[in-house]
C-alpha cells in the first residue's frame, strides 16, 4: 500500500509530503483547489508521460517520491529483484523529477529506471480509475486476468499456457521439416556418407599420435641404422675405440697408486664412466635389432596418413579435430531424424494439440460460468450507481475458427468487459465508454464485484461521482468503504455523502502567497470533518442547521 508521498514544485504545490492509511481516504476541497493534483503526482510517479508545464512556474524542476508498502506482494519483490532493483526489505520507493526544460528521469529504489519499468512497478501498487487517468480495467490482460482470478482457474490457466507452448514448439518443428523435405534429405544423405567415411576411417587421436611418431622412425630407418652402427663401432669396436683407450687409461691409473694413492679417486670416476658407457653399447645394439625397415609396413601407413589427412581436407579442418567433427555429424543425424521422422513428428504435434485443446475447453467453459455470474454481479452494481438502466456483460471471443491454428497460451478466447449504459444502445468494449464518470462508477462495480481477486493494494477513484446524488452518492461511498475495508481507497469527491463514509478526510485548497497561487493539503479531524462536510452540503454560508446535518452523516455530535 501507499505509505508516503513527496511532492515539490509541482504545478501549484511548492512542498507537501503526505503520510497514507489503510481504508477509504476521501479528498474534498472547491472546485479549482487542485484535488486532481494528487493523482497528477501519483501518475507521474508510475510511469505517465509528463511535459515541462507541471514544473511550478520559475523553479528548475519537479519532484515526485512516493513510498510503497510492499511486504504483501511477492511478485513484485520477484521482478525487483530481476530487474535488479530491489531495495530495504519490504519497502518500493518510487521517483520522477522532472526538469523544466522538459528531460525527465525515474528511480526505483534509488537506482536509475526507464519510464516502462516504472509503468510495470505501478501495474502491481496502484490502478488509477478516472476520465483522466491510466486504467488497468480497459486492458484484455487485465480483463481476462480479473475473469480467471475471479473463476478461481490460475491452475488451470497455467497448465494452458504449458500445453500450449509444448504445441507450438512441436509445430514449429513440423512445419520446418516439411516445408524443406527436399534440402532435409540432401543434408541428411551427406551426413550420412560423411559419417560412413569417417567410420571407415577408423580415426582417434591418440592413435593418429602414434601412427606419426613411428611412421617418422620408419622413415628414417637407414639412417637410425647407420647412426646406431656408428656409435657401436665408436664406443667398443674400432681399433681407438673409447671404451679400450679408457681401459688402457684405468690400467696405468691402477699402476700409478701404488705410488700415489690420491689417483684412486680419478680412478672410480673413470670406472663410473666405464659403466655407463657399455651401457650405451648394449642400448645402442638392442635398438639396432629392433628398428624396424618393413617397406611394407612404411607404405601402409603413408596410406594411412594420407587417408587422414584427406578426410580433415575435406572437412577443411585439422586432423586431430575429425573426432569433434564426427560428433557433429551425429548429432545433426539425430536432429534431422530418418525417414520416418516427419511422421513422427506429425503425430506428436497432434497428440499435444489434442492436450492443449482438451485444457483449453475446459478452461473456456470455467470462463463462460464465471463471465456469466461476474456480470449478472457488475450488472447490479452499476444500477445502484445511478445507471438503472445500463448493463454489463464479459464477452468472450473466439480466436479462430480453424482449430489446428486455433488459441493461444491464455486459451481459445480473448476476454473483453462490455457495457450498454443505456437501453436500446448497444453493447460495447468498455475500452470504448467515452464518459470518464461512467467509467468510472463501472470501474467501482467491477472493483465490488470482483474484491476478492482485484491485483493491486490501492486504488484511487476520480470523479466516480460525476452526475449522481442523494441516494446514490451514499451508495457509493458505502461501495467505497467497502473495498476500503480489504484495501486502500482513496476518492476526490465534491459529494458530502461520499466524503462522510471515509475513514479519513484530507481538504485540498489554494491561496495566494506573496503573489503565488499555491495548493495545500490538511488532514482533517472530527470537528474539521463538520465544517468541510457542512460546506460541501451549504456552500458559502455554512448555518447551525448545516453543521448539524453534517455531524448526523458523520455520526458525531455537533
Amino acid at each position: 500500500m501507499l505509505k508516503f508521498l513527496s511532492i515539490r514544485d509541482f504545478v501549484i504545490v511548492s512542498s507537501l509530503e503526505l503520510d497514507f492509511s489503510a481504508g477509504f481516504t476521501a479528498l474534498t476541497g472547491e472546485t479549482g483547489a487542485g484535488k486532481s493534483i494528487l493523482i497528477d503526482a501519483l501518475s507521474l510517479a508510475l510511469g505517465e508521460r509528463g511535459d515541462a508545464a507541471m514544473v511550478r512556474n520559475g523553479c528548475e524542476r519537479a519532484e515526485i517520491a512516493a513510498e510503497f508498502d510492499i511486504a504483501a506482494l511477492p511478485h513484485l519483490q520477484a521482478w525487483l529483484l530481476e530487474q535488479g532493483l530491489e531495495g530495504d526489505e519490504s519497502v518500493c520507493l518510487l521517483r520522477r523529477v522532472l526538469d523544466a526544460n522538459g528531460r525527465s528521469r525515474g528511480f526505483i529504489n534509488g537506482r536509475s529506471a526507464t519510464l516502462q519499468q516504472l509503468r510495470e512497478a505501478g501495474e502491481h501498487l496502484l490502478d488509477i480509475h478516472g476520465q483522466h487517468a491510466h486504467q488497468s480495467l480497459v486492458r484484455p490482460d487485465a480483463q481476462r486476468m480479473l475473469l480467471d482470478g475471479y473463476a478461481g482457474v490460475a491452475a488451470d490457466t497455467e497448465k494452458v499456457a504449458t500445453l500450449y507452448r509444448d504445441w507450438q514448439i512441436l509445430r514449429r518443428r513440423r512445419i520446418s521439416l516439411s516445408e524443406n523435405a527436399e534440402a532435409v534429405a540432401a543434408e541428411r544423405e551427406l551426413l550420412q556418407f560423411q559419417r560412413s567415411e569417417l567410420e571407415g576411417l577408423g580415426f582417434n587421436v591418440a592413435e593418429w599420435q602414434e601412427l606419426q611418431a613411428d611412421h617418422a622412425r620408419l622413415a628414417h630407418a637407414a639412417s637410425l641404422l647407420e647412426t646406431a652402427a656408428f656409435g657401436i663401432e665408436t664406443l667398443s669396436e674400432a681399433d681407438t675405440a673409447c671404451l679400450a683407450q679408457l681401459n688402457a687409461l684405468m690400467t696405468r691409473l691402477r699402476d700409478g697408486m701404488a705410488h700415489d694413492a690420491s689417483l684412486g679417486e680419478i680412478l672410480r670416476m673413470l670406472e663410473s664412466a666405464q659403466a655407463e658407457l657399455q651401457e650405451a653399447v648394449y642400448a645402442l645394439r638392442h635398438y639396432q635389432q629392433r628398428l624396424d625397415t618393413d617397406p611394407q609396413r612404411l607404405h601402409e601407413q603413408e596410406r594411412r596418413i594420407q587417408g587422414v589427412m584427406d578426410a580433415a581436407r575435406k572437412h577443411r579442418i585439422a586432423p586431430e579435430q575429425l573426432d569433434e567433427a564426427m560428433r557433429r555429424i551425429m548429432a545433426r543425424l539425430t536432429e534431422l531424424g530418418g525417414d520416418a521422422n516427419l511422421a513422427a513428428l506429425e503425430q506428436q504435434e497432434k497428440s499435444a494439440q489434442q492436450n492443449y485443446l482438451a485444457a483449453a475447453h475446459k478452461l473456456s467453459a470455467a470462463r463462460k460460468k464465471a463471465a456469466d455470474k461476474l456480470a449478472r454481479e457488475i450488472t447490479a452494481a452499476m444500477q445502484t450507481l445511478a445507471m438503472q438502466d445500463g448493463s454489463f456483460a464479459v464477452a468472450l471471443l473466439p480466436l479462430g475458427q480453424d482449430d489446428a491454428i486455433r488459441g493461444n497460451a491464455y486459451g481459445l478466447e480473448t476476454v473483453e468487459f462490455q457495457v450498454a449504459a443505456n437501453p436500446g444502445v448497444p453493447m460495447r468494449s468498455l475500452a470504448k465508454v467515452a464518459s470518464g464518470g461512467e467509467l468510472s462508477r463501472i470501474s467501482l462495480a467491477i472493483q465490488v464485484a470482483a474484491i476478492q481477486v482485484a491485483s493491486v493494494p490501492t486504488l484511487i477513484f476520480d470523479e466516480v461521482d460525476s452526475g449522481i446524488g442523494g441516494r446514490v452518492a451514499e451508495i457509493v461511498g458505502h461501495l467505497l468503504k467497502k473495498l476500503g475495508q480489504n484495501y486502500q481507497v482513496l476518492c476526490v469527491t465534491h459529494l458530502p455523502q461520499v466524503a462522510a463514509a471515509a475513514d479519513h478526510q484530507w481538504q485540498v485548497s489554494k491561496a495566494a502567497e506573496n503573489g503565488v497561487t499555491l495548493s495545500h493539503i490538511a488532514v482533517l479531524n472530527e470537528e474539521q470533518r463538520v465544517e468541510e462536510i457542512a460546506r460541501m452540503l451549504g456552500g458559502v454560508k455554512i448555518t447551525d442547521t448545516t453543521r448539524k446535518h453534517a455531524a448526523e452523516m458523520l455520526g458525531v455530535t455537533a
